[in-house]
């Protein structure tokens, strides 16, 4: 009778969470579409866009989900006071009308149903899944850091001018201007590199989860930081190109790396290094930690 029981409260519960899931796919399916239409398409807003790594970080995010469920059941059912909050909130968020709040109801009302049903522990157990739900919902957060980037557009601007100086080319740089050949390119704000440095850091996160690498705070400090320079490095290299490419009138280049397809193989081609860096990374480390007990034995 006890096993009876047990397996009826399994299945209610199993029930239950089919039919949460369903109803959250139900409310948010049309959100998801149009976010993924707008990335593939490029028919979002300029600051979505910079969000676009949510292509591949939505589905391994559910993924990972997915593969957590017989650790989700297994964990006492536990509610905690917080869950009410955030289910509320991302109820009220999602309700507003505003887009950015909208969006944000999404991991909003996901950390609610976490913390409703298992408590803390619910919570933990998801929290990367989350992490990469919540870095993939689109806000406002480019728009804020646009008038902070100036900075870091001078100094693209001067580094491509310098590499076009080095090439034999008349280059002049003014601030965030490079004139080559009497014709100007300007590194604006959407073009210093911001929407890479989200997609380096987001991948890299997701690299260093899967390779289970994120537990060495070396292997994580040493790669996010390298990640960050190679991100940086292209996106110079890519606004040498695309100077160089409208200085001596390669229209056809300019727009193939700028506005089409171009780009997005360039970036793709960037992040695939970060497989070996990472490989590299873990190898070193590995071999230093095997060598410590072995100095420790000499002494």
């Amino acid at each position: 009778m006890a096993f009876q029981q047990q397996l009826k409260q399994r299945n209610t519960g199993q029930l239950l969470n089919i039919a949460i899931c369903g109803f959250l796919l139900l409310i948010y399916a049309p959100m998801l579409l149009h976010w993924v239409d707008g990335w593939l398409n490029k028919s979002i807003s300029i600051e979505h866009e910079y969000f676009s790594h949510g292509i591949i970080g939505l589905p391994f995010a559910a993924y990972l989900i997915w593969l957590n469920r017989k650790k989700w059941y297994r964990l006492p059912d536990k509610t905690h006071p917080l869950g009410a909050v955030f289910l509320v909130t991302g109820g009220i968020f999602y309700l507003s009308g505003v887009p950015e709040w909208a969006n944000l109801s999404l991991p909003t009302i996901l950390m609610g149903l976490c913390l409703w049903f298992k408590g803390v522990k619910g919570l933990r157990l998801q929290a990367f899944a989350l992490l990469l739900i919540f870095l993939a919902t689109p806000t406002a957060l480019p728009y804020l850091l646009v008038p902070y980037t100036l900075p870091l557009q001078s100094f693209i601007a001067g580094t491509a001018g310098f590499i076009l100086n080095q090439l034999g080319m008349e280059v002049v740089v003014d601030g965030i201007n490079i004139y080559v050949n009497g014709r100007i390119v300007e590194v604006a704000p959407y073009c210093a590199g911001l929407k890479m440095l989200f997609t380096t850091f987001y991948v890299s996160l997701m690299l260093l989860y899967w390779t289970d690498s994120l537990s060495s705070r070396r292997t994580t400090t040493w790669f996010l930081s390298s990640a960050l320079i190679i991100s940086i490095t292209a996106n110079i290299i890519r606004n040498t190109l695309l100077s160089f490419f409208h200085g001596t009138g390669r229209e056809g280049a300019f727009t193939w790396l700028h506005d089409s397809w171009g780009g997005d193989l360039y970036s793709a081609g960037m992040l695939l290094l970060l497989v070996p860096l990472l490989n590299f990374l873990n190898n070193y480390f590995s071999t230093d930690l095997e060598m410590e007990p072995e100095a420790e034995n000499l002494e």
